[in-house]
């Protein structure tokens, strides 16, 4: 437990770093696009005079390291700052985006995770035959597939044509499906080709063959001896993937209207909204952070061999 406490103290301080440094380039890549954040919001007809009344009034006037040491003051105290477009507080404009991307990445990724390593156990458990051939194309097309065109296909096979489930916005229960699996095609296809690796390795272990010499049944050697072993490094692919869901959610939103940070970050971009822009990427590398250390701690689950001393 004492090596657990150190390793995780120490990770947090890295942590900490990291999100300083990410803080900081983010400050300074969202100011040097091209686009002034206050003609866009004066609007072409105003003047001179109204856009540079709007530049102070929102500090853009300010020498950036003013501006830079301001930002981490305020999020010293919680606060991510002010939109630019909305005059609302980041955070709360935040919130409610990031539990809708937060809801369909969980989604996307569990329904990914179990999908791939069944798949991927089943096909190392049948290797080379016509199952396994199978499930072995069937992930190298969902790895393949564009997300934007898997996203339109869907839509017109269940929400047109069969009218199951509705095609955009998140006003329905159901609204999540399309997008969730849409999401998880990909998860689910990368999941089971790392499975499957990894299980093939496991499965030509001496202690494999030896829980096989003694009589146990294939189900317990499949999954109680050989899946745990093989979790590693489907637990870093699965851990990547719900950080890459989370990022790289952008085009699944956009195609399914659905209300999340990612659609939110485009927007900003494009609307020169800085404020925005550094609270939407510091809240994904705070969440990338955490989630990596919830996988590292997890290998310890899987193996108990693992220590953190």
């Amino acid at each position: 437990m004492k090596g657990t406490l150190q390793y995780i103290t120490r990770r947090v301080l890295t942590s900490l770093l990291a999100l300083v440094g990410v803080s900081l380039i983010v400050f300074i890549i969202v100011r040097v696009l091209p686009g002034d954040p206050a003609r866009i919001i004066a609007g072409l007809l105003a003047t001179e005079e109204e856009v540079e009344r709007i530049r102070v009034a929102m500090g853009l006037d300010r020498p950036l390291p003013v501006q830079y040491w301001d930002f981490v003051t305020g999020l010293l105290q919680g606060d991510l700052g002010t939109s630019l477009r909305t005059r609302r507080p980041v955070l709360v404009e935040l919130v409610p985006r990031l539990k809708m991307t937060m809801l369909l990445a969980t989604t996307g990724t569990i329904l990914g995770s179990l999908l791939g390593i069944t798949a991927g156990v089943v096909g190392a458990a049948r290797r080379y035959t016509r199952l396994d051939y199978l499930l072995s194309s069937g992930s190298l097309v969902g790895i393949s597939m564009p997300v934007y065109w898997l996203g339109y296909m869907l839509i017109i096979v269940f929400a047109v044509n069969l009218r199951w489930f509705p095609a955009a916005g998140a006003d329905e229960p159901s609204s999540i499906v399309l997008p969730t699996l849409t999401l998880a095609a990909f998860s689910m296809a990368l999941v089971a080709r790392m499975t499957r690796g990894s299980m093939l390795e496991v499965l030509g272990q001496d202690y494999i063959r030896t829980a096989r010499a003694k009589g146990l049944a294939e189900r317990v050697v499949i999954y109680r001896h050989a899946l745990r072993n093989a979790l590693i490094p489907v637990l870093t692919v699965i851990g990547l993937q719900f950080g890459s869901l989370l990022g790289g959610a952008v085009l699944t939103e956009s195609v399914f209207a659905w209300p999340g940070m990612g659609v939110l970050l485009v927007n900003s971009i494009i609307n020169r909204d800085y404020p925005m822009v550094q609270g939407i990427v510091l809240v994904y590398a705070v969440l990338v952070v955490l989630l990596n250390l919830v996988v590292d701690l997890a290998y310890g689950w899987a193996d108990p061999r693992i220590r953190y001393d």
